[in-house]
C-alpha cells in the first residue's frame, strides 16, 4: 500500500513503508524508548524490540484527506514517565514526517506494549 498525495505540481507517491520506518527512526530517539514492539503481540508472544528493518511491524499508517494517521507500538524504559514519553514521541514523529516528507499528521496514537527494566 502507498500513500498518494496530490499538489500543485503533479501527484507524489511513498510507500507506507518509508513512512513507518521515518517515524520509528524518530520515535527511538527520544528519550525514554527502548524500541518499537510488534502491533501482533498476542500472535508473536512476548514483547520484542523491532529492529530498523522491521519497524514497519509495530506501525500501522493510514491515510485520509492528504493527511495520515499513525499508530506507533513502543516498549519504554522502566522508570520514566510514559505520558511525557508518549507527548515526546507524538511531537517529534510529526515534526519529522513534516518536515523530511512535507506530510501532515491527522494523529499520532501511541501503544505501549511493554515496559523494560535495565540489566545495570
Amino acid at each position: 500500500m502507498s500513500l498518494h498525495l496530490t499538489t500543485e505540481d503533479g501527484k507524489i507517491t511513498i510507500a507506507t513503508d518509508v513512512i513507518a520506518t521515518l517515524a520509528g527512526s524518530a520515535a527511538v530517539k527520544c528519550y525514554g524508548i527502548v524500541g518499537m514492539a510488534s502491533r501482533h503481540q498476542l500472535r508473536d508472544g512476548i514483547a520484542e524490540i523491532l529492529r530498523r528493518e522491521n519497524y514497519s511491524k509495530g506501525i500501522v499508517v493510514t491515510q485520509a484527506d492528504n493527511k495520515v494517521q499513525i499508530d506507533l507500538h513502543i516498549i519504554v524504559s522502566y522508570g520514566t514517565k510514559i505520558s511525557e514519553v508518549a507527548h515526546n514521541v507524538q511531537s517529534q514523529v510529526k515534526y519529522t514526517l513534516d518536515r523530511a516528507l512535507g506530510v501532515l499528521t491527522s494523529s499520532v496514537n501511541i501503544y505501549i506494549q511493554g515496559v523494560s527494566v535495565s540489566a545495570d
